[in-house]
C-alpha cells in the first residue's frame, strides 16, 4: 500500500456498549502490528434512540421495552459486558438507576471535534463519562465539561450546539447510512470498500487491516 493512510469510518452511538468493545479490539489489532501511523479514523453518527427525551429512560426499562428482555436476561448481558470490559481495560458500571439518554448533542460535538483532530479523544471521553461514570450525556453542562477536558473551547461548542444547520447535518448523515442498509452499530467501513458490523475479535480486525495494509 502507498503512504496514503487507510481510512476507517466508524458508525457508532455513544450509548452502544459494543461500540466500546469493537473500537478497543480494533485498537489492539493496530497496536499489535505497529500500524498506528497507517490508519485514519473518523466517527460517524448513528442514533439508536433519536426520539429519546432529554431526561432519558431507565436503562433496564428501556431494554425490556425495546428488546423484550427479562430482568434475568438484562442482568446476564450486563455481567457479560462487565467481563468484556475488563478484558479491554474499560470499566462498565451498571446499577438500578442507570439510564439511557438522547445522544444528538454528543454527535454534534463529535463533528466539531473532528475538525480539530480531537474526535477520537472526545468519543472515548463520552464512552467513559456514560458507561464508567454514569453521567447524563444529554446535559449540555456535562458535555461542555467533557469537551473542555479533551481541549475543546466551551464557547465554540455552544455555538455548534445552537446551530440548527449542524443538527441538520447529523440528520443527513444518518439518513445516508440508513439508505445504505446499515442498521446496527458499530459498523466499520474500510477505505469505502469493505465493512464489518458488530464488535469483532482482535483477530478479525487484524485480518481486515492486513488485507489493506500489506497488499
Amino acid at each position: 500500500m502507498s503512504d496514503k493512510k487507510l481510512k476507517i469510518d466508524i458508525i457508532s452511538d455513544v450509548v452502544c456498549p459494543w461500540c466500546v468493545i469493537g473500537v478497543k479490539h480494533l485498537k489492539d489489532a493496530v497496536v499489535r502490528n505497529n500500524w498506528q501511523d497507517k490508519i485514519a479514523i473518523e466517527w460517524y453518527p448513528f442514533e439508536l434512540n433519536p426520539d429519546m427525551p432529554a431526561e432519558g429512560e431507565n436503562l433496564r426499562d428501556h431494554i425490556a421495552r425495546k428488546y423484550g428482555a427479562s430482568v434475568e436476561e438484562s442482568e446476564q448481558n450486563r455481567q457479560r459486558l462487565i467481563q468484556y470490559g475488563k478484558a479491554v481495560d474499560f470499566e462498565f458500571n451498571f446499577s438500578e438507576e442507570s439510564r439511557i439518554y438522547n445522544t444528538r448533542q454528543c454527535h454534534v460535538l463529535l463533528d466539531y471535534a473532528y475538525e480539530l483532530g480531537l474526535q477520537t479523544q472526545l468519543k472515548i471521553a463520552f464512552f467513559t463519562a456514560y458507561f464508567s461514570e454514569g453521567k447524563n450525556i444529554s446535559d449540555t453542562e456535562v458535555l461542555l465539561e467533557i469537551g473542555e477536558s479533551v481541549g475543546l473551547n466551551a464557547d465554540e461548542m455552544l455555538a455548534y450546539l445552537n446551530d440548527a444547520s449542524e443538527h441538520d447535518k447529523i440528520d443527513v448523515i444518518e439518513n445516508q447510512w440508513h439508505e445504505m442498509g446499515i442498521s446496527g452499530v458499530p459498523t466499520m467501513v474500510f477505505n469505502n470498500e469493505e465493512g464489518l458490523t458488530g464488535a469483532q475479535s482482535v483477530e478479525d480486525y487484524e485480518k481486515m487491516l492486513r488485507s489493506f495494509l500489506e497488499e
